[in-house]
């Protein structure tokens, strides 16, 4: 559990896949604030503040974890190549001002940026026929033509932006309960994004109804709305986590 704002998520996945054992499972989510983009609090036994980072260990013969995440939402627009950027800073696009061709996009929603952006996420992969990760825009920079996403954005990469397709996303909270439901669990965490929240509106409980209609009702359910959600792609051993944006990410617990 992370502040949201402050600390980049995909440094904040490197720095504790590098250091925790392979066969350790990592899952979570970075604090949001809705649309504001003010500040996130994080706490352990402790005053909630900013910059905190949490972690909370499990493990025992009994304790069965798993975990799941999907997104739901359509490409639309040509695919472009992250021409500069560094870090979670965006700078161009096809050598061009990404913050201008978002704004492109966005028409009148453009006055509403940062927080329209959540409605937009940008869609990024390495390779033909990788699983692409969805980044999410935290700020922009009027002066420098550049925005901030909750995660790395590589220079190299292939992009492409996103918008709502409002059953699909619904069917996403779904598909991500099917992938653990065999397990049987007493508790599921639900980290859904801020931005499927602002999309869905009324239709929010939607969401979480799906996934309760698949873990069943003696499945206690809990969670928060994140800038971030953090899971590994799959349910293999040692599988590589990753930190995910615009997705439904459920970790679930069991005692066998």
């Amino acid at each position: 559990l992370s502040d949201g704002h402050l600390i980049n998520g995909s440094d904040l996945v490197k720095g504790l896949s590098e250091i925790l054992p392979k066969n350790v499972s990592i899952t979570g989510g970075l604090a949001g604030d809705g649309a504001k983009f003010e500040k996130t609090l994080v706490s352990l036994n402790t005053i909630p503040e900013a910059g905190n980072i949490a972690l909370v260990g499990f493990y025992g013969d009994r304790l069965t974890v798993g975990y799941g995440s999907m997104g739901g939402w359509d490409s639309f627009g040509p695919e472009r190549i992250i021409t500069r950027s560094e870090g979670n800073v965006l700078y161009e696009l096809d050598n061009q001002s990404a913050l201008k061709l978002y704004k492109e996009y966005l028409g009148e929603q453009a006055e509403g940026l940062p927080s329209t952006g959540l409605l937009f996420p940008l869609s990024i992969w390495a390779e033909e026929n990788e699983e692409p990760l969805v980044r999410t825009i935290l700020s922009v920079d009027e002066e420098n033509q550049s925005m901030t996403f909750a995660g790395d954005v590589p220079t190299g990469f292939h992009a492409r932006l996103m918008k709502a397709n409002f059953d699909r996303l619904v069917a996403g909270a779904s598909t991500a309960a099917e992938k653990i439901a065999d397990s049987n669990p007493d508790l599921a965490i639900l980290i859904s994004c801020v931005g499927r929240k602002l999309v869905l509106a009324q239709r929010i409980e939607e969401e979480v109804e799906g996934v309760r209609d698949i873990l069943g009702e003696d499945t206690v359910l809990t969670g928060f709305y994140s800038y971030g959600e953090i899971s590994p792609f799959t349910a293999a051993p040692e599988a590589m986590c990753k930190l995910h944006n615009q997705t439904m990410t459920i970790t679930t617990f069991s005692e066998k």
